[in-house]
Order: C-alpha cells, then structure tokens, then sequence
C-alpha cells in the first residue's frame, strides 16, 4: 500500500470514532478526546503531499478549520507565524486575520492564494494585518483572483486598504494597464467596517457574526463566530476575559481562543518594565482565566491560538479545565460535523 493511501486509511478510521459530549471526562481528570486526532510525521513531501489531500474542502455539512499561524505579537517566530486562521465551509474560504506568513501557509496547506476573496480583521495591530499586502497584490498578480477583495474590519480597514492601493499603485498600475493586463475587478478592494455586533456575512447557508471582545485600550477589536449545517467556531480575537464573547459563545462547537503566558513576557530578552509587563498581560487572557471561561463555554473543543505552543500553557490549563483541548500549533487542521476530526500537520521544516 502506498504512503497515500496509508495515510488516507488512517484518517478514515479516525473519522468513525465519536466526539464526546460535554462534561464526559474521565475519572482521573483527564478527557476523554472528544474528536479523533491524526498526527502525520516524517518523510517530508510525500507525507506533507498526503496531509493536503486528506485536508481538502470539506464535505456536505462539515466545517473545516485550519490555524494558519498561531503565533503571538509582532516578534519573528519561524515556528509559529502571525495570526490567521482559514474557515473553509459550503464550498467558501474565509479568512481571519491576515499576519506574517499567511500566504506561505496557504500555499502549505494547499490552498491557492488567488481563492482568498473574504478577509475578517479582529482588530488593526499589525501582527494581525501585515500580510495583507501580498495577499492582495499575490492574490491577484501571482493568482486567478479576478473578482474584489472583500475586507470586513473596525473602523480604520477602509482607510487601510486604500492606504495599501495606494502604496503599491506603480506595481497595479503597470501590471493591470501596461504590462500583463490582470483584470481590473482583481485588484479591487470593497471594504466593511464593522462597528457593532451584527451578522457580517451570510451566503449559502454560512453565517458570520462580529462581536465586540475586551483588548484593553486596542479598541475597537472583534471576535467572529461561524455558523453552517448546525455546526459553529467562535474565534476569540485578541482579548481579555469577555463576557460578550461567553454570551456569543454558547452553544459553539469549537472555540479558538487566545492566552498569554505571564512568564514568558517577564523572560523576554528585552527585559520589559515591570509596568509594560502587566499592561500586556492585562490586554490578554492567562491560562487560568481561559480554563474558567471554557468551563463555562463547555465547546466540544477548546483550541489555543495567538499563543505560546509549549506544555507549560497546556498543563497550567489543565489545572482548572479537564475538557477537551488543542495547543497553539500551526496548519492544525479541525474538521467540524456531526464527528471533530483534528489533523496535525507533518513537523515543518524552516
């Protein structure tokens, strides 16, 4: 049997085993994994090559996630890229957020950057939005985007995204007038600036809601929560602990939520002041506060991202929440039906 095909049969046997219900964890504290999870290792290309066709657009009623980038703040970390996360669901790709690295993501998951046609800020900071520039111009010089790109974000996208034409107007200029010829609708941008809490998006049975979240003094800042099939993902934005987003929370299937490790800031090699230190650990959510409020949520899966993927933050939630939980790990990829499915990519090679 080929390498492909051992690896679709193990996928294929994970998809049968059964999500637990809320609340089932086992005597020792431990869950019981609520959803199967695969994770692929070694051999390189072939097997990265057989993770992408496992990973393909979901069927029928199914709801795939995948975290693009998991890391936080603007610091290079060539393990854990910038924040973003594709919702691929009823044959439509919608992006959240859009930070260092998206577009290589993609392009490792498979995913043609010209089929990016719906972007969501959760807020404006740039470890959330600097990739947009390639996005935009990549998508459509480099790919097949030959409609608008739409961009949902709060006050300030608009002004943003034409700052963005703006900038790079001798490169659309020759390659749309002169040069190549691109169509003009591709390097189009229609904006949308959300300012309440309101469905943003609704199109073949796929509905996006924008609620406001707590991120200290960065205001406004959003989290987005996606409904299709009767089958959901919350995704918390940057955040303290936000009883707007428990509220818009209930009921959710998946919730990605970010979390801050207190000691990593203070051990930061640029030895911030004491008053920066707790200023940003103010703006996000502690490890502890995250397992009271999943306690709260009960989601069929908790999943950390714009995080810290280390044991410390995993087992300082567990001293409070024995649900189900994912680390913050690049290309995770979730599968959301009647059945969670988690895909772990094959180690990177940086």
């Amino acid at each position: 049997m080929t390498l492909h095909l051992l690896v679709a049969a193990a996928i294929l046997a994970c998809a049968t085993l059964p999500a637990a219900a809320h609340g089932g964890d086992r005597a020792d504290g431990n869950a019981q994994a609520p959803a199967a999870s695969l994770r692929l290792s070694g051999r390189g290309a072939a097997i990265a090559g057989a993770w992408r066709s496992a990973a393909a657009m979901p069927p029928g009623d199914t709801l795939k996630v995948v975290l693009l980038g998991t890391g936080a703040g603007p610091a290079v970390n060539l393990h854990q890229y910038g924040a973003s996360i594709l919702v691929e669901v009823g044959g439509q790709r919608l992006l959240f957020d859009c930070g260092r690295g998206t577009t290589l993501r993609l392009a490792q998951a498979g995913v043609p950057v010209g089929s990016i046609t719906r972007v969501f800020l959760t807020h404006l900071h740039s470890d959330h939005v600097v990739q947009l520039p390639d996005l935009l111009l990549t998508g459509w010089a480099g790919g097949t985007r030959a409609v608008p790109l739409e961009v949902w974000g709060p006050v300030g996208t608009r002004a943003m995204m034409a700052h963005l034409q703006e900038a790079f107007a001798f490169d659309i200029q020759m390659r749309r007038d002169i040069d190549e010829h691109f169509p003009a609708a591709g390097i189009t941008v229609v904006s949308h600036e959300v300012t309440a809490d309101t469905v943003v998006f609704s199109e073949h049975g796929a509905t996006v809601t924008a609620f406001a979240v707590d991120h200290g003094p960065v205001q406004p800042a959003f989290g987005y929560r996606v409904d299709y099939g009767g089958h959901s993902v919350v995704l918390s934005g940057d955040t303290r602990v936000s009883e707007n987003l428990v509220r818009h929370a209930q009921g959710v299937d998946v919730l990605v939520h970010e979390v801050v490790d207190p000691q990593a800031i203070r051990d930061r090699p640029d030895h911030p002041s004491a008053a920066i230190i707790d200023a940003i650990i103010a703006h996000h959510t502690t490890p502890q506060q995250a397992a009271e409020l999943f306690r709260r949520v009960a989601p069929r899966l908790a999943v950390y991202s714009h995080a810290p993927n280390t044991e410390r933050i995993l087992a300082q939630t567990r001293t409070a929440y024995a649900g189900p939980l994912e680390g913050a790990e690049d290309l995770l990829t979730i599968f959301v039906g009647t059945q969670i499915k988690v895909v772990h990519h094959p180690p990177l090679q940086q």
